[in-house]
């Protein structure tokens, strides 16, 4: 490798280095201990002294130099990991460089040319992505030390690299961290002992940073139950939240396809930088907490101080600017927090250049200033190309309001707007809110609870006179201190849709709604079934949905969100969700709250797997732990939480509260997310502290925590008593005393209210890792009990046969940015289904992990397996299927396993294979290995193998067929065994390739002469019954020679590729160069040649050591699969 010229002292370097090659201008030089025997004790020292000190000379023990002549001062310009590349350097100076040198008339020009010849030729190999690097020099070198330590595979991409120390037990090992897109690798060479650790990154289980006694701070890395220390890091944070991308990014890719398809920003693995992931982190954090659509990206930041005129102050904060936003947070504890959207900019100046002040004016006649920014006459410049660029008529949405002027309601500015260019549907989309209809107020006899309703409006009337209102106003401690108190219903819908940020999801798609309404009704799917099985189970007490308006409503939000995000489709909870939404928003209101929450505010919370809430409720966990000590020391099994807490996170509580308390909790969920669930569940746990320590079981605790939630109202609720619902506080009987909602919510967020937005997100990052993982452990106990009942490999050794399947399907797909094996992962099948391998990956564990891989033609043996165990033809096989015959390859009686190798060797699992490379031999390319993989295979939508499609029940249906899927395991079930004599006959073709592969497969075997022996015996015995049985037969051989030959030609020329749907005993497989009078051989006939014969018995029933195998696959995988 060329290296960028620098100098090098050879008085101080004699010492380690010898000298290999030199003439007049270059020296050539080997570091001293490599490449000799034994290497002795200066060669330990200095391997030692290049690992501490990170130095090329340990992966490149080879360098040359460039001297001129009477100067001390050499120049590095390039090093090699072994001789024949640093020779390949040597030569190619003395063909190129040598000659031109001698023309020069001073050594200043000489060194100045080979200086600018080299770094020449570094910026041609650095072309590609590594000029996206800081340093791109300091990284080539890292990239190189990197691949020579590990040998991962070439398209395998370093993202970045950090000096640290491995604790391996009490003693720390100095070395080098290397985090590159799918592993985590660790190297360290220190006094004769080398440290090599790879783990990747889908292994890791737990992630944390860490601090004890003796490492004061270390990342913590759990992987497949081993625990691993990384401590002394220069800059730990930007290390962890590295590491974090990474693991988070692999497990999105590898496990959870349906949130990262939709994410084009680490869509190529190829395309990962440190800077990158850094980036990305910091916009996934901006959106997160300003609830901003996911297409955003955070551009710039600036430390500012914002004006805040209603207090006659400047706060101190962050203004963070994306694409169509400008946000601004405080910093200094005043909670004031500001959302502007560039659609409702008007201009934007430089008020004050001695303050370096910019003013941003927007609709509505309001003004934002922004103090002490960083380059604001830059700033100002690009704001003003934003706003020109973002101002299209059909995206402004004129939201804001004066302060000081009336206090026009946002919901004014949209009533029926969306719908005016779908004149056809505005008819059967309701524009008013279910509440209004249902319960409308009366004006004129005011009561107590109504009058207090209008005091609370009138509070938020002043906010919004002090504030703004709107998308634009200032959000302060005030706002969070009068939502505590709950939302007037009035208002609750309007401030909904703002805080969440669906405001500008709707004021960005205009007749977005409408046009999904059109487009999905009629459909029928899945998930449409389920929405009208549910549709009368949501809040069926109130009167808005015991009517059709209610009902089509809420039918026609969830048929919309489900066509257009048909990954999640309809999950159950969003009824719930939904209904309660269209009490207090129109319709189309509703449609984009439900989408803030599903996509946004709630991610994967209603997917199959529902992974989103299984992650808080691990949060939560965490949280009881810190919070309430005495209840986690009490609770032996944390589980019980987590089962009671799932319908709180589900439904937002408002499953196991009455509506008109739910919707309080609803009211703070919009402005404070996740968070207010967390401190919510805390309190109700703290408030019901003394009787859960009391409860002798999980039964008990579940019925204190009910009637706890039965005891709830909410005292200043407006709303009839036949609308609200039935409550335990007004139940004379009832034990628990009355507890208000609104003092329950002060309650929590004076106790719990320090728990800090990016605290929960990292906990939620942790959490994920462990729940994924949690959930694949599942899957394979699963797979693992059904398999142990038919097989008789061990369960430690088919443990690792899993992994070592999961494992060839997930190294498929870390290279490739659009590999067809991430498609054949998919977690909603049944847990045998949700791993598949194809030819190409089948072909890798069978030389692996068969005993007879070893063979001469061992790609076509893996290619005819691969074919007999794809019965349903879809060219992937199941781990059920794998292992079942490698149960028969190890374990298998010597009739077994002839029975295989005769199957093998006749169709379906037979063909013909002949490599288009007459050099590689029997050796196969992928290509052509797929190709014959898939000779015969049918489309699901040809007539002639419809029946064959059926038997898939996954394929070629908009959704799961469980009918067929409980037919297909009733099928298994009554499976007989195969009776011998209902294998068709092997055909001439067929025996010459069956008997080449039984000799192949004794190759290199201790009794080899007499194998061979005993298999030409064999051959001869069952030729000369063959020609027996013809002259028997004689008389009327010929009649019946010639009509099957016949048929034959009709048919086709090769019949061995075309898959016959039956097969007969009468008319077997015929060889495409058909002779008159073929032969052909049964296997009974084959069977009892062979018993025959003692050698080949003993070949065939010889134990297989199935845990040496098992171990060196592991130890190869990674290697093999680099190779290819």
């Amino acid at each position: 490798m060329w290296l960028k010229p620098e100098e090098v002292l050879l008085k101080n370097a004699l010492k380690l280095w010898v000298l290999e090659r030199s003439n007049e201008y270059f020296v050539l030089q080997r570091r001293r201990g490599y490449g000799e025997e034994g290497g002795g004790l200066a060669g330990l020292l200095v391997g030692t002294l290049d690992a501490v000190l990170d130095s090329t000379s340990k992966v490149a023990p080879f360098r040359i130099l460039h001297q001129t002549p009477d100067s001390q001062v050499y120049w590095s310009i390039a090093c090699g990991a072994n001789r024949e590349e640093i020779t390949e350097h040597w030569d190619w100076l003395e063909r190129n460089v040598m000659k031109t040198l001698s023309v020069f008339d001073s050594n200043e020009d000489i060194t100045s040319f080979v200086q600018g010849k080299i770094r020449g030729l570094i910026a041609e190999e650095n072309k590609g992505s590594l000029n996206k690097e800081e340093d791109p020099e300091k990284f080539r070198e890292a990239h190189m030390k990197f691949e020579k330590c590990f040998g991962l595979a070439e398209p395998e991409k370093l993202v970045t690299y950090y000096s640290c120390s491995y604790w391996k037990g009490r003693m720390p090992c100095q070395g080098w961290l290397y985090l590159s897109t799918n592993f985590l690798s660790f190297y360290s060479f220190l006094l004769g002992a080398e440290i090599k650790l790879i783990i990747a990154w889908d292994e890791i289980s737990k992630l944390e940073r860490t601090s004890n006694v003796i490492l004061t701070e270390s990342i913590h890395v759990c992987s497949h139950g081993e625990d691993h220390y990384f401590s002394m890091f220069m800059h730990i944070s930007e290390t962890f939240l590295l590491m974090e991308q990474l693991a988070l990014y692999a497990v999105r890719r590898l496990f959870d396809k349906e949130t990262f398809e939709g994410d084009p920003v680490l869509h190529d693995p190829l395309q990962i930088t440190k800077r990158g992931l850094e980036s990305r982190a910091h916009s996934e954090q901006f959106k997160a907490f300003f609830r901003l659509p996911k297409e955003e990206t955070l551009q710039e930041v600036h430390e500012c101080f914002l004006w805040v005129p209603f207090s006659h102050y400047n706060t101190l904060g962050k203004m963070c600017i994306s694409e169509n936003y400008i946000c601004f947070a405080s910093q200094d504890g005043s909670l004031c927090s500001i959302i502007i959207p560039l659609r409702e900019v008007v201009a934007v100046e430089s008020s004050d250049p001695a303050n370096k002040a910019v003013s941003i004016s927007t609709k509505g006649m309001k003004a934002f200033r922004f103090s002490e920014v960083r380059d604001f006459e830059l700033l100002v410049m690009k704001l003003r190309s934003k706003c020109g660029a973002s101002s299209s008529p059909q995206h402004v949405a004129n939201v804001e309001v004066a302060a000081g002027s009336s206090p026009d309601s946002l919901l004014d500015y949209y009533q029926g707007q969306p719908m005016a260019s779908h004149k056809g549907n505005s008819k059967t989309v309701s524009t008013e809110a279910l509440m209004t209809v249902f319960h409308p107020q009366d004006m004129e006899n005011l009561d107590s609870k109504m009058l207090k309703e209008k005091m609370k409006e009138q509070s938020w009337n002043i906010l919004f006179i002090e504030c703004g209102r709107g998308v634009s106003m200032f959000r302060t401690r005030k706002t969070r201190d009068l939502l505590v108190k709950g939302i007037p219903e009035v208002l609750r819908g309007e401030l909904w849709l703002l805080f969440s940020g669906a405001v500008n999801d709707m004021a960005t798609n205009p007749g977005y709604y409408a046009e999904l309404v059109e487009r999905s009704l009629g459909t029928c799917t899945l998930a449409t079934d389920e929405i009208e099985r549910d549709l009368r189970r949501s809040l069926p007490e109130h009167p808005a949905f015991q009517s059709d308006t209610g009902i089509s409503a809420l039918r026609r939000v969830l048929t919309a969100y489900a066509y257009r995000n048909p990954k999640i489709g309809y999950c159950q909870a969003m009824n719930i969700l939904t209904s309660v939404l269209l009490l207090y928003a129109k319709e189309e209101e509703a449609f984009w709250l439900l989408v803030a929450v599903c996509e946004r505010m709630l991610p994967d919370y209603f997917n199959r797997r529902i992974i989103g809430a299984l992650v808080d409720q691990g949060v939560f966990e965490e949280l009881i732990r810190e919070h309430l000590p005495q209840l986690t020391e009490h609770m032996t099994d944390m589980t019980f939480f987590s089962s009671v807490s799932l319908s709180w996170f589900l439904t937002l509580f408002i499953s196991v509260l009455p509506i008109e308390s739910a919707v309080n909790v609803v009211d703070c969920f919009f402005y404070d997310g996740i968070k207010v669930i967390l401190q919510l569940g805390l309190a109700v746990l703290d408030y019901n502290m003394d009787k859960l320590l009391t409860c002798k079981d999980d039964a008990e605790a579940v019925t204190v925590l009910n009637r706890f939630f039965d005891s709830i109202s909410n005292k200043d609720s407006p709303l009839p008593p036949t609308v609200q619902q039935a409550s335990g506080a007004n139940d004379p009987k009832s034990q628990h005393p009355n507890v208000d909602i609104t003092d329950l919510i002060r309650e929590s967020n004076e106790k719990y209210g320090d728990i800090r937005f990016e605290d929960v997100e990292s906990m939620r990052r942790q959490n994920r890792l462990y729940v994924i993982q949690t959930l694949e452990v599942t899957t394979k106990q699963n797979v693992l009990r059904v398999i142990s009942q038919d097989v008789k490999i061990c369960p430690s050794d088919l443990d690792d046969l899993y992994e070592l399947f999961k494992k060839e399907h997930f190294l498929s797909c870390y290279w490739s940015m659009n590999s067809p094996a991430l498609k054949h992962h998919d977690p909603s099948l049944p847990y045998l289904d949700q791993y598949r391998i194809d030819c190409q990956q089948f072909r890798l564990l069978h030389h692996l992990l068969s005993p007879w891989a070893r063979c001469a033609n061992k790609d076509s043996l893996a290619l005819w397996t691969f074919r007999l165990l794809d019965e349903n033809l879809d060219g992937l096989i199941n781990f059920k299927e794998f292992a079942s015959v490698l149960n028969t390859m190890y374990y298998g009686s010597f009739t077994h396993k002839l029975k295989l190798l005769f199957k093998l060797h006749i169709p379906p699992a037979f063909t013909e294979v002949e490599s288009l490379s007459p050099s590689k031999g029997a050796q196969l390319s992928k290509e052509e290995l797929i190709h014959f993989s898939l000779l015969n295979v049918s489309s699901p939508g040809d007539s002639e193998d419809e029946g064959t499609w059926k038997r898939s029940p996954d394929k070629g249906k908009g959704k799961l067929d469980i009918q067929a899927y409980l037919k297909q395991w009733q099928d298994e079930l009554l499976k007989k065994e195969e009776n011998i004599k209902d294998l068709p006959r092997m055909s001439q073709s067929q025996f010459i390739q069956f008997s080449k592969t039984l000799y192949n497969l004794f190759h290199g075997d201790p009794e080899e002469e007499l194998l061979y022996r005993a298999i030409a015996t064999v051959t001869s015995l069952l030729l000369k019954m063959e020609e027996v049985g013809r002259k028997l037969h004689s008389p009327m051989g010929p009649a019946k020679s010639t009509a099957p030959s016949t048929a034959h030609t009709e048919n086709g020329n090769e019949p061995q590729e075309t898959r016959p749907a039956q097969q007969t005993d009468q008319a077997g497989p015929q060889s495409p160069s058909r002779a008159e009078g073929e032969w052909s051989f049964a296997f009974e006939q084959i069977l009892a040649s062979l018993l025959n014969e003692p050698a080949l018995v003993k070949f065939f029933e010889k134990p297989v050591d199935v845990r040496a195998m098992l171990e060196n696959a592991k130890a190869a995988q990674l290697k093999v699969r680099a190779r290819v």
